[in-house]
């Protein structure tokens, strides 16, 4: 079977304009949801409904909270009626924008070109990664890149949709473009492997666990520690449901981070979620599976700001941050034209408990 991360599609990437026209158009012949707001967060009798959630990727371990949430009748018991979590890859702004999803698992970048170029009315409302997992894979014994300058003088494989970030990274280390070559690359880390490129770039939770699976020794280079701070799979949601659906949003945070406070504690049950049930038509290595659920569990998901103010928080320092890194890929935007956290602030006031999701 094709390796998943020859199959992977453009994720993070800066939208075109002709995509957000496109989306924008669509919002044209959409006005807003189609749910009627709920009357209010104990209004249980009344329920929510349907929801939609747009995936980032296809259904394996990086959704191991929303599996939980599912399985476990977390939706349920928060008023949901059915939760549908659709496939990707999509960044999730044009099903956002035309309706045909409510929420979208996305990335700041992604968002935030849309919103920047053409105005999209999308806000983000709280983040699965506290670190983007970007990183320059190398070969222990080949380019054995484990810093910036490392970078100089090396090829690097580069995919098309990832180049802006990859010279956001050079950017924010003060390297110029001209002290290294940039490889055109598919998703295959197989040029990397074979010696044709020095650097690859990858997830720090897939190529960069199945090339180390393969036997081979490799060195990372995180673009979240190495001056390009952002949040990833983003909880992205229109405008229009801000206003009108506030309490809908609500109770799936809270069916959310009930799900991820599961997966963090358990990262073996979430990968068999996904091996044996969600994903079980992809063919997923469970091995790989249990080592990328860790990886997210322990090094992304978490951090000093979520065990003190719970999951899916965004602190100010961080969405400063992630704005930094925006324009550094010529996106510019300011904090609140890109994140809204309001909502996810008024559910752990409402429910404290959930704030401690360490097991």
């Amino acid at each position: 079977m094709t390796s998943l991360s020859s199959r992977r599609a453009s994720r993070v990437a800066t939208a075109i304009a002709g995509f957000a026209i496109a989306a924008l158009a669509l919002a044209g012949c959409a006005s807003g949801s189609d749910t009627p707001a709920a009357e209010s967060s104990g209004d249980a009798a009344a329920g929510f409904g349907d929801l939609t959630v747009q995936l980032s990727w296809i259904k394996n371990e990086e959704f191991a909270g929303e599996f939980f949430a599912d399985s476990e009748g977390f939706y349920t018991d928060a008023g949901f009626d059915s939760v549908t979590l659709v496939p990707g890859p999509s960044t999730g702004a044009a099903e956002l924008i035309s309706g045909s999803a409510d929420v979208a698992l996305s990335d700041a970048v992604s968002i935030g070109s849309v919103v920047a170029s053409e105005g999209a009315p999308l806000k983000i409302i709280g983040t699965t990664y506290q670190k983007n997992p970007f990183t320059v894979l190398s070969l222990k014994d080949g380019g054995d890149i484990a810093t910036p300058e490392d970078l100089i003088g090396k090829k690097i494989g580069v995919q098309d949709s990832n180049t802006a970030l990859f010279k956001a990274l050079l950017a924010a280390n003060g390297i110029e473009e001209s002290e290294l070559t940039i490889v055109p690359v598919q998703y295959d880390p197989a040029p990397l492997i074979n010696g044709e490129v020095d650097g690859f770039i990858a997830y720090l939770t897939n190529e960069a666990i199945t090339v180390a699976a393969s036997g081979v020794e490799t060195t990372n280079l995180p673009f979240a520690d190495n001056g390009l701070p952002f949040v990833a799979e983003t909880l992205t949601v229109t405008d229009d449901a801000i206003a009108n659906d506030r309490e809908k949003l609500k109770a799936f945070l809270v069916a959310e981070i009930k799900g991820w406070t599961m997966a963090v504690n358990d990262p073996e049950a979430g990968a068999k979620l996904a091996v044996e049930d969600y994903g079980k038509d992809l063919d997923l290595n469970l091995e790989n599976s249990i080592a990328g659920a860790t990886e997210q569990a322990e090094a992304l998901v978490v951090s000093d700001e979520t065990a003190e103010n719970g999951l899916f928080t965004i602190s100010e320092a961080l969405q400063d941050a992630t704005i930094k890194s925006l324009s550094g890929a010529g996106i510019t935007l300011e904090a609140s034209d890109l994140f809204d956290l309001s909502l996810l602030a008024e559910v752990y006031e409402e429910n404290p408990d959930l704030i401690a999701y360490a097991g």
